[in-house]
Formats: structure tokens, C-alpha cells, sequence
């Protein structure tokens, strides 16, 4: 019997890198996706994740969960919060909790993937996060100790039947760009952008990160930008 995999997709550049890995290493036809509306201001993400999983043809599916994250200030969440517009030298100096961070939005959507993959008979559920999304303690639901907590949790709460893999725990933002090129990742297809327009903003945090990923690793960021981007400097 062939190992299965469920791949946690947003519709972002992280996501759909380690959906690539995952059809790299088990075949797309063994690969299914799930993304999941959680409160969130737009919902341009999941549309992008569902053309991405056309783009592979895996299964997707998309859940919606109540608005137990309202209140607690994130700025996803809360209409009434609005996104920072941060450097990418303010981001790698921040220290503590995002503004944007979700209360433990991540064990969430962990706990429904994981009870997915049950149902659906899945081996492994794969998790985007990568060293960058922990740094500073900007998102602890990004650690490694939260990321094996959880591994343990699902593994023992399953009868061992799932195991959760991070493949990008440990890479920077580069490096998953990186990867993404050597497994030809639709990048064109991704979206990041906190702002949920149709073009990324170019100035929120995951914005300014992907920017200078890309730049990091002499790469042009396929996407469009609502301002113009210098790619060489």
C-alpha cells in the first residue's frame, strides 16, 4: 500500500513549495490538500490554493471554521486592526508576539488535518513552516518545540497511524525560494499578501520577507506587485 500524504495549503509560496516536495516524493495521484478558512479578512489565499492544486490535480478541500478567533486583536482577524507595514530589518530585529499572530491558530488547523488524514487513511500530514516564522518568538505555534509537541500529540493521538513532517523547519525564507525552483513550484500561481487585493501590496511583513527572499537568492518574483520592485539592488 502506497504512503499518503495531506498537505496543509494556503495558497502561499511555503505551502505550495512543500506541496511540490510531497508530489516529488509520493506522486500527486498519493497527495491531497486542505486549506481552511479561519476568520481571515480574504480569502485570496484559498483561491490561489485551489489553482494550485488543479494546477498538480490533487484533491482539495476547503473547510470553514466559526469565528473563535475574533477579539483577540490579530490583525488578520479583527476589522477594526490594521496590517503593519514593517522593513525587513524591523521584521528581523522584532522580538515577541506578531500583531498579526492568530492564538494558536496552527495546533487548529493541525487537529482538523490530522483528523482528515484518519478518515482518509493518510500516513503524513505535511506543515509549512520554516525558521523565519519562528525568529524572535514572533509565532510560537512556528517553533520547533510547538512543531514536536504536536508531532508527538498526533502520533500518539492517532494509534501512531499519522505522523506530522516539517520538511522546511529549519530553512530561511531564501532557501525555501530555492527549493521551490528546483522542483519548478507554479510559483506564479502563490499568494502571500496580507492585504487580499489582487496584486500583492509590496509593503505588509510577508510581503517584504517574500521580496527579499527573492532578492536574497538572485531570483525575479513571478507575481504582480502593486509597486515597482528593484530586483537588483
Amino acid at each position: 500500500m502506497s504512503d499518503k500524504a495531506l498537505v496543509l495549503l494556503s495558497g502561499g509560496l511555503d505551502s505550495t513549495t512543500l506541496l511540490s516536495l510531497a508530489i516529488n516524493s509520493l506522486g500527486s495521484k498519493n497527495v491531497s490538500t486542505l486549506s481552511i478558512l479561519y476568520g481571515q479578512k480574504h480569502d485570496r489565499e484559498v483561491t490561489a490554493a485551489r489553482a494550485i492544486a488543479d494546477y498538480y490535480n490533487c484533491k482539495h478541500q476547503v473547510y470553514t471554521l466559526p469565528n473563535l478567533f475574533q477579539g483577540y486583536g490579530s490583525t488578520l482577524i479583527d476589522a477594526d486592526k490594521e496590517n503593519p507595514e514593517l522593513s525587513y530589518q524591523e521584521i528581523s530585529e522584532s522580538y515577541g508576539v506578531s500583531p498579526t499572530y492568530v492564538p494558536f491558530r496552527n495546533g487548529t488547523l493541525l487537529s482538523i488535518a490530522t483528523a482528515q488524514a484518519l478518515i482518509d487513511g493518510v500516513n503524513y500530514i505535511y506543515y509549512g513552516t520554516h525558521s523565519e516564522d519562528a525568529r524572535g518568538f514572533a509565532y510560537p505555534d512556528c517553533t520547533p518545540e510547538f512543531n514536536g509537541a504536536m508531532a508527538n500529540a498526533i502520533y500518539v493521538g492517532t494509534y501512531h497511524k499519522v505522523r506530522l513532517l516539517t520538511p522546511l523547519q529549519w530553512l530561511t525564507k531564501r532557501e525555501v525560494v530555492e527549493l521551490s525552483q528546483s522542483l519548478n513550484t507554479p510559483i506564479h500561481l502563490t499568494y502571500s499578501c496580507y492585504s487580499g487585493r489582487e496584486m500583492h501590496c509590496g509593503k505588509c511583513p510577508t510581503c517584504v520577507s517574500r521580496i527579499q527572499a527573492f532578492k536574497q537568492a538572485g531570483l525575479i518574483d513571478p507575481v504582480p506587485y502593486e509597486m515597482p520592485i528593484d530586483w537588483e539592488e
